[in-house]
């Protein structure tokens, strides 16, 4: 059984709100769940659960403001578009998120660890290139272009991504650059590519295979699973 309250915390001049979901008992370990294009919804919250049934304390993080939400693919777009072009102020907005997570009774601030879907696997990508204090970092179907500024030095984090190779959002040149950055930081770092798997892939509402976005339910399981097995490794 699991159990869920609402955070607030404010950051960049606005007031946030995450949901944390907590396991029945003590936490293993802590993670930071960045949400996709259209803002904290459905998808990251039940995937809270999910980590909470298995042992984790998770929040559903928020970088567009309490109750901001995009409704279609436009408004999705005019929200992230921003903080896409602004990492500096993207990076303010998640290291808010997880302070607001550390600061809670039930968490470890020494481990923590964040998993992100789409823009939010970007945002952990870039948590990792920055070197915020977290074990690990897992993107799902991220959007895996560098900032400009991506940080320098050695990256502490493990790094874990999960892309589908027909992602029209990342192709297999981003997917090699994504590799070469890795090393050339010095990451622990790990890619798992779909075959036949675009964009969007762990979501059950995703349904636009005309626009590359399309819900797997075998890619979404296995990454899942290896993510799973990723967070034994970092918080043991």
């Amino acid at each position: 059984m699991t159990i869920s309250r609402l955070i607030e915390f404010d950051a960049d001049g606005q007031t946030f709100e995450g949901k944390l979901v907590l396991p029945d008992g003590a936490p293993k370990g802590t993670v930071l769940i960045c949400h996709a294009w259209a803002g904290r919804a459905a998808h990251e919250e039940a995937y809270a659960e999910t980590l909470a049934s298995h042992g984790y304390a998770a929040m559903a993080g928020d970088v567009y403001g309490k109750g901001v939400r995009g409704g279609s693919n436009e408004e999705n777009e005019k929200l992230m578009t921003p903080l896409v072009q602004d990492r500096d102020k993207l990076q303010t907005r998640l290291r808010a998120n997880l302070d607001a997570l550390a600061a809670q009774p039930e968490t470890d601030a020494g481990k923590i660890a964040a998993a992100g879907f789409c823009f939010g696997g970007l945002s952990v990508l870039d948590m990792a290139r920055t070197n915020a204090p977290l074990l690990g970092v897992g993107a799902f179907h991220a959007i895996l272009g560098k900032p400009d500024k991506p940080g320098e030095g050695a990256i502490k984090p493990k790094v874990i991504a999960f892309q589908g190779f027909a992602d029209p959002m990342a192709g297999p040149d981003d997917l090699k650059s994504f590799g070469q950055e890795m090393t050339e930081r010095e990451a622990d770092w790990q890619l798992y590519t779909f075959g036949n798997v675009t964009h969007a892939f762990t979501n059950e509402a995703a349904n636009q295979p005309e626009n590359g976005l399309q819900f797997n339910r075998f890619a979404r399981d296995r990454s899942y699973h290896l993510f799973g097995h990723f967070l034994e490794d970092a918080f043991q």
